[in-house]
């Protein structure tokens, strides 16, 4: 954690090209002389990095620890966090990083941030455990505690989901050509709901009921947002304990397909606000026309 606050520190330009975000971010005010261009190619390329070191991890008899919050860690976790810190740092030295891994950033620090990084450099750590593919690499920006920009690749699958505010979302999967991605805007009988390996509960089930007949489509880490970008399903709900990482990158994807990713009582979710990292409980949909609130 402490390498990637120190890499974070803006260096004035020393050692590093003064940089400023492409055209597709809003609000770029960067102005130096020698100024080096981001843009999405870079940071799909970077996810690709990340996750090619999570796959080398991926393919061993690699060890699990656990972290304070009881949640597993392993090597693939700090291989990718290194690697997108250092990278981020190179090529925006002026843009703070925050990352699952070096979250002990104290709020007093963070709250003077205007626009920072927002990474989880292995979302679904359990899945990766469990070796079914099902975790991703997530890479947010955000801006006046709102995303702006979301990378999100699978790299097992080979999913890459991406998207910047006013510019529209995309999934490129293999070597194939990027698509465009939409939500499905008006919901499908029975609804398809994306749903937690891992993390089922009592709230949940309360709210299928509810919901009445559904298909659930089972799937791990931000694959779940996903799948309501593309269209593929109507809902996901979590109704448990994430953090802002986890919803990043997926909420400017699933907002320029369309979508909405909001808290319960269908306020925008917002990042950097408070001390705790913790999300409140939310619900990412496509259809804006059904009374979401009406099931919880």
């Amino acid at each position: 954690g402490q390498k990637c606050r120190q890499l974070t520190e803006f260096d004035g330009g020393r050692g590093h090209s003064p940089s400023k975000i492409a055209s597709f971010l809003p609000d770029t005010t960067y102005r130096k002389d020698d100024e080096t261009m981001i843009d999405m190619q870079s940071l799909t390329a970077l996810a690709r990095k990340a996750g090619d070191a999570i796959m080398k991890v991926y393919d061993t008899d690699f060890s699990v620890s656990e972290k304070s919050d009881h949640s597993p860690l392993t090597e693939a976790d700090m291989a990718a966090h290194h690697i997108i810190c250092d990278t981020l740092a190179e090529l925006t030295p002026d843009i703070p990083v925050l990352s699952e891994e070096s979250a002990s950033i104290p709020f007093s620090e963070r709250q003077q941030w205007q626009r920072y990084w927002l990474i989880d450099p292995l979302d679904g750590t359990r899945e990766f455990v469990k070796r079914n593919g099902e975790f991703t690499v997530n890479i947010a920006l955000i801006d006046h505690h709102q995303s702006v920009l979301g990378v999100i690749y699978a790299p097992v699958k080979n999913w890459m989901y991406y998207a910047s505010r006013g510019n529209g979302a995309f999934k490129q999967t293999g070597g194939h050509d990027p698509v465009a991605i939409h939500v499905t805007e008006k919901a499908k009988t029975p609804m398809r709901i994306a749903g937690s390996r891992s993390h089922a509960g009592e709230s949940l089930l309360a709210f299928l009921k509810k919901v009445g007949e559904h298909e659930l489509l089972p799937m791990g880490s931000s694959l779940k947002s996903c799948l309501v970008a593309e269209g593929v399903a109507d809902l996901y709900v979590r109704l448990g304990p994430t953090s802002e990482w986890d919803t990043g990158a997926a909420q400017c994807i699933v907002e320029e397909a369309g979508g909405r990713l909001t808290q319960t009582d269908l306020q925008q979710l917002q990042y950097n606000t408070k001390d705790s990292l913790l999300n409140p409980h939310f619900l990412v949909f496509g259809d804006h026309s059904i009374d979401w609130k009406s099931f919880l």
